[in-house]
């Protein structure tokens, strides 16, 4: 088992292609990244480093059935974490989004799964500048970060790269 586990929750799949671009990335430091409907709390729990992602979906939902996505996800696994079940663990958070199409609630799905690991004991890393980003507001920003990575596949896909690799470069000294 590798030192860093990779989840995610995803409705169209752009989340898990993310995911899988920065296990790529990451080489033997990271496990293949999993569906976090596809796992246990036990085995989420092994790893001392996390690395979360999830799109966001209508006005700032994490995915699951309460969002009306077929399978559960982020929405019901948030559900089973405690408030330090994620003590001395080190989180860092990647969230899609559109901003051209959802401008009001730009990657708004990353602040409830931030406040549920936060609320959970996680030390979580790796906030994300807003710049070179347009839309109108976030409920991801604290300050004038995103509370993580954020990747806009539907607008920006050119940059996605460049992004991966200047978020991993900052998260390499800490997770490494």
């Amino acid at each position: 088992m590798a030192n860093i586990g990779i989840f995610f929750g995803t409705d169209t799949g752009k989340t898990r292609k993310i995911a899988k671009m920065i296990h790529q990335k990451l080489g033997a430091a990271a496990d293949a990244p999993v569906n976090i409907n596809r796992t246990d709390l036990d085995t989420f729990l092994s790893y001392p480093v996390l690395l979360l992602g999830t799109p966001t979906l209508g006005d700032g939902q994490l995915p699951g059935l309460d969002a009306g996505c077929e399978e559960a996800s982020w929405g019901e696994f948030v559900a089973q974490l405690d408030s330090n079940s994620l003590s001395g663990k080190t989180v860092a958070l990647f969230g899609l989004g559109d901003q051209v199409g959802y401008p009001d609630n730009f990657v708004s799905g990353l602040r409830p799964l931030y406040e549920a690991l936060k609320n959970s004991g996680a030390q979580i890393v790796g906030h994300w500048p807003n710049e070179g980003y347009e839309f109108n507001a976030s409920s991801a920003l604290e300050a004038d970060k995103f509370v993580g990575l954020v990747i806009d596949q539907d607008n920006q896909y050119d940059l996605t790269d460049e992004r991966l690799d200047a978020w991993l470069e900052t998260l390499k000294p800490i997770f490494l």
